[in-house]
């Protein structure tokens, strides 16, 4: 398959280090990618393969507002659910776009906190790649706080993550209680003892910062009992339009939504010409009640890119962005986030 997508020539200049970083809804992974892409050599150009489980995308814009091609950093985006679904097509067509088009010196994926790395990894080693990518160690970040919480400790793709990781990075330490580490070290010895990685590595860090060296070494991952082809609500969804890159309708925004694994998803992309109240916005968004929410606003003021997790809501400077992108992840979406969101507009 990824042969029709990149020529021979590009396949011989590639051998490309390659990790994947993955973790559930909220842990870190973009904030951590971003330590690393920081702190990368100044002489290396890196490549991110970023998936996202709602339809809108805005980790790329995210991504892309703080870092740039000139400082050797290249971005790749595939929304609407587990990138390694449809046979893994959406996943290798962007997949070797970005190396054609970057040639990288190292590779990172962040799978979806609701995909399936396992079958990320089946991707990477299917006879094509093999010459083309060196799978080393997978990092799995992980909130020990929510080893409490049966939504997670039950669900099944927050235990596989755990399972495939060489290295286990508790995140968030500075808001542990008492045990909270050694739980996490006991729940990850109980889950990757069937798995590929029997020794897996556990450290600790806040507000994800990660040494680059932790990326380094192959992975002891191999095909185990986890593999097994996935049969979700998703796996075989059908989307005849990209509404990541659709034109914008005369209303000025468009909306999309996604489910699966539990949880719903709803995005909204607004034409560059509508310009928002950051207050307002401000208010709005820091009333949600929400397991996830991502988004990039064209305010008056700025450009602004806005994180909200279980622990706060981050609003962070951008350099740049085409247009206003959110998308809210809940285990329900509530119908009048639309009408309260439009009232930011700062007309």
């Amino acid at each position: 398959m990824g042969s029709a997508y990149m020529s021979s020539t590009d396949k011989k200049t590639l051998a490309v280090p390659t990790n994947i970083i993955t973790g559930f809804l909220g842990v870190g992974k973009t904030t951590a990618i971003l330590h690393l892409l920081e702190h990368k050599p100044a002489d290396e150009k890196w490549a991110v393969l970023v998936n996202e489980f709602g339809e809108i995308g805005v980790d790329g814009s995210l991504f892309q507002g703080q870092q740039s091609e000139e400082k050797g950093v290249f971005i790749r985006e595939v929304p609407g659910g587990c990138m390694c679904c449809a046979s893994g097509l959406p996943m290798q067509i962007a997949l070797n776009q970005l190396l054609s088009r970057a040639k990288p010196d190292r590779l990172l994926i962040e799978p979806t906190g609701l995909g399936h790395p396992i079958e990320v990894i089946q991707v990477l080693s299917e006879d094509y790649y093999r010459d083309v990518l060196s799978i080393q160690k997978i990092l799995t970040l992980v909130d020990a706080r929510k080893l409490a919480d049966k939504r997670y400790t039950d669900h099944a793709t927050f235990n596989q993550q755990i399972a495939i990781a060489d290295i286990v990075v508790g995140n968030k330490q500075d808001l542990y209680g008492p045990g909270d580490k050694i739980r996490l070290e006991s729940y990850v010895k109980d889950h990757i003892k069937d798995s590929g990685a029997p020794n897996a590595e556990v450290v600790f860090t806040a507000r994800g910062i990660l040494e680059p060296a932790l990326l380094i070494g192959k992975t002891t991952v191999t095909r185990h009992k986890h593999c097994d082809k996935h049969h979700d609500a998703h796996q075989d969804k059908a989307q005849p339009i990209n509404l990541s890159e659709a034109p914008i309708p005369e209303c000025g925004y468009i909306k999309a939504v996604n489910q699966g694994e539990g949880f719903e998803s709803i995005g909204w992309r607004f034409d560059a010409g509508k310009q928002f109240d950051r207050g307002g916005l401000f208010g709005f968004l820091s009333g949600l009640s929400v397991e996830r929410m991502k988004a990039v606003f064209i305010t008056k003021q700025g450009i602004f890119g806005y994180n909200l997790t279980n622990d706060a809501l981050t609003e962070i400077a951008l350099d740049d962005c085409p247009e206003s992108r959110i998308e809210i992840i809940a285990t329900q979406i509530n119908e009048e986030w639309e009408a309260q969101l439009l009232a930011c507009i700062d007309a």
